[in-house]
C-alpha cells in the first residue's frame, strides 16, 4: 500500500480538546458539549445511524433549546468492542467525509453522542440507562436480522437460542429485545412514562414490526406488561435513506491527510439524505422538521417507494454484478447494460405497484438513484450490499415478485435476480471464478438449499422460510427454470443472459 503524506507525522487524535486544530472550512460541533443529555439511547451504532441520525441530531443540538436530545450508544455485541474503544478515546466524536457526485467533499465532525455504553461489559449498566427518566427515545438500528422474525411467515422466531435464554433471564439479556423488556418491566413499576422505540432500519413498516415482535416476546413472560406497551408505547414508522458504504483504510488515510488529525474510525457517506417519520412519540420528540426530517401521519408510501426501488435496485446490481465480477456499485450502475436492466426493473416490475406521493415525482426519483448510485466517490462495494441478503430480499424483491404474480404480470427480470442469488449461495465464486464474500446468517440453509439445483432446478425455491410458495407458481417457475439452465450453462455469460431478458421483454 502506499504511504500517505502523513505516515512519518505524529497527528494528533480526534477528541474534544484538538477540534481547534482543525481547518475554518470543518464544520465543528460549537455547541457546549458539557450541558447535553441523552435523551436517545441508541441500540447498534454502526455507520449508518453515525451518517443519518447522528448527523440530524448533531445539527439540531446547534439550535438552542435542544441539549436534552444527544445521544447515548450501545453496543450489545463483543465486536463492538473495539468500536466503543476508539468513541471513548475520542470523546465520542468522530469525522463524517460527505462525497458528492461531482467531486465535491464535505466534511464534519458530529458531537452528538455524548457516551456509549459496551452491553457486554455491564448489562446493568445499559438497563439502567435505558430506565432513567432522562431517556424519552430508544432507537434502533439491529439490521434486519435483528428483530428476530421469519422472513416467510412475518412471525417472531421462538427458536432462536438467545431469545430463549432471554424469555427466561432478563437480568442477563442478550437480545435488544430483553433489555428494552427488562427496562419497561421497571418503568411500569414506577409509575414512569415510556420512552418512544423507534427502527431506524430499512424494513418497511419498521416500527409496526418492532411493535409486532416486541409484544411477541413479552407474551410469554408478562401479559400485563403487553398491555400497558400496547396502552403507552409508541412506535413511530420511518424511512431513512443515506448510501454509506462500510469504512476503509483509504477513508482514515484520506481524513489523515486532508484534516491532519488521527480519526480510527470516520464515516463516509453520500450528499443525498432523507429521513420521513410518522409523528407518533410517547413521551416528546426532537425538533427534527427544523434540520430536514419530515414528520408525516402515515410514512407507508414512502417506505415502499424506497425499499421496493432502491434497496432492491441496490440488490439487483449487487447480486448480478457479484456474478459478473464487478466489485462496487457504481462499477455495475455505469455499465451501461446493468443501468438498462435496473432502469427496466424499476419502470416495469416496480413502479406499477407504487402509489403515486404528493411532492415525489416517481420518473425523476429513479433518476436520482442512477445517479447516487453512479456516484464515482461513494465506493460501495457489493459484499456489503448482498450482506444479510436472506433478511432484505423477501421485502425488497420477492415481495414485489409476489405482487405482479397476484395480478398475472411479468417478473422475468426479478426472477433472474433470484436464480442468480441461487448461484451465488451455490457456488460462491463469480465467472471469472474468484471467491465471493458471503455474509449471511443463512449461509449454511442457503447454500444447502441452492447446492441441490443441479439435481432439481427449483432446489433453491424450496427454502420455504424466505420464498413462501413461489415453487408452486407454474409461470415463475417455468421462467426459473429457464434462468437456472442459462446460468448454470457452460461458459455462462450473465450479460449476454441479462440482454436476452431485456429483449425478450421487448
Amino acid at each position: 500500500m502506499q504511504h500517505t503524506q502523513q505516515s512519518n507525522i505524529k497527528l494528533n487524535t480526534l477528541n474534544q480538546q484538538s477540534l481547534s486544530t482543525l481547518s475554518a472550512d470543518v464544520d465543528v460541533p460549537k455547541y457546549d458539549r458539557s450541558k447535553l443529555t441523552a435523551g436517545i439511547v441508541h441500540i447498534g451504532v454502526g455507520g449508518f445511524h453515525r451518517a443519518h441520525q447522528a448527523m440530524y441530531i448533531n445539527e439540531l443540538l446547534k439550535m438552542p433549546g435542544s441539549e436534552s436530545w444527544a445521544i447515548c450508544g450501545v453496543g450489545l455485541l463483543e465486536a463492538n468492542r473495539s468500536l466503543r474503544d476508539v468513541l471513548v478515546k475520542q470523546d465520542y466524536l468522530y469525522s463524517l467525509t460527505v462525497r458528492h457526485p461531482n467531486g465535491q467533499i464535505d466534511h464534519q465532525v458530529i458531537g452528538s453522542m455524548i457516551d456509549f455504553l459496551f452491553a457486554p461489559e455491564d448489562k446493568q449498566k445499559v438497563i439502567d440507562k435505558l430506565v432513567s427518566p432522562q431517556t424519552k427515545i430508544v432507537s434502533l438500528t439491529i439490521t434486519e436480522g435483528g428483530y428476530n422474525f421469519n422472513p416467510a411467515t412475518g412471525e417472531f422466531d421462538f427458536t432462536n437460542p438467545e431469545i430463549i435464554h432471554d424469555m427466561a433471564n432478563l437480568h442477563d439479556p442478550f437480545t435488544a429485545f430483553g433489555y428494552i423488556t427488562a427496562a419497561l418491566i421497571q418503568r411500569k413499576a414506577m409509575g414512569m412514562k415510556s420512552f418512544t422505540i423507534q427502527s431506524c432500519d430499512n424494513i418497511q413498516h419498521n416500527g409496526d414490526m418492532t411493535r409486532k415482535m416486541l409484544l411477541a416476546f413479552v407474551s410469554k413472560i408478562d401479559v400485563e406488561l403487553g398491555q400497558w406497551i400496547e396502552a403507552n408505547v409508541a412506535f413511530p414508522n420511518a424511512m431513512v435513506d443515506r448510501i454509506t458504504p462500510v469504512t476503509t483504510k483509504a477513508d482514515i488515510e484520506h481524513v489523515a491527510n486532508t484534516l491532519n488529525i488521527n480519526d480510527e474510525w470516520p464515516i463516509t457517506c453520500e450528499a443525498f439524505t432523507q429521513w420521513v417519520i410518522e409523528d407518533n412519540f410517547s413521551d416528546g420528540r426532537p425538533a427534527l422538521d427544523s434540520v430536514g426530517a419530515q414528520f408525516v401521519s402515515d410514512v407507508t408510501p414512502f417506505e415502499k417507494m424506497k425499499i421496493r426501488l432502491l434497496n432492491a435496485g441496490h440488490s439487483v446490481l449487487g447480486l448480478l454484478g457479484s456474478i459478473h465480477g464487478f466489485a462496487t456499485i457504481d462499477e455495475s450502475v455505469t455499465d451501461p447494460l446493468f443501468a438498462k436492466y435496473l432502469r427496466q426493473f424499476m419502470d416495469d416490475e416496480v413502479t406499477p405497484l407504487i402509489d403515486q406521493l404528493e411532492g415525489i415525482d416517481l420518473t425523476q426519483y429513479k433518476d436520482t438513484l442512477i445517479e447516487r448510485f453512479a456516484n464515482p466517490n461513494i465506493k460501495d462495494s457489493l459484499a456489503r450490499i448482498c450482506l444479510e441478503s436472506s433478511a432484505k430480499l423477501p421485502k425488497f424483491i420477492i415481495a414485489s415478485i409476489n405482487e405482479n404474480i397476484a395480478l398475472n404480470r411479468d417478473t422475468s427480470l426479478a426472477c433472474l435476480v433470484i436464480a442468480a442469488w441461487c448461484l451465488y449461495s451455490d457456488k460462491q465464486v463469480n465467472q471469472q471464478g474468484e471467491a465471493l464474500e458471503i455474509n449471511d446468517q443463512m449461509a449454511v440453509q442457503l447454500h444447502e438449499f441452492a447446492s441441490k439445483t443441479a439435481q432439481d432446478p427449483l432446489a433453491f425455491l424450496q427454502l420455504t422460510d424466505l420464498f413462501g410458495d413461489l415453487n408452486n407458481q407454474a409461470v415463475f417457475c417455468k421462467d426459473y427454470r429457464k434462468a437456472i439452465a442459462d446460468l448454470y450453462a457452460d461458459n455462462s455469460n450473465i450479460k449476454a443472459i441479462m440482454q436476452a431478458r431485456l429483449q425478450a421483454k421487448g
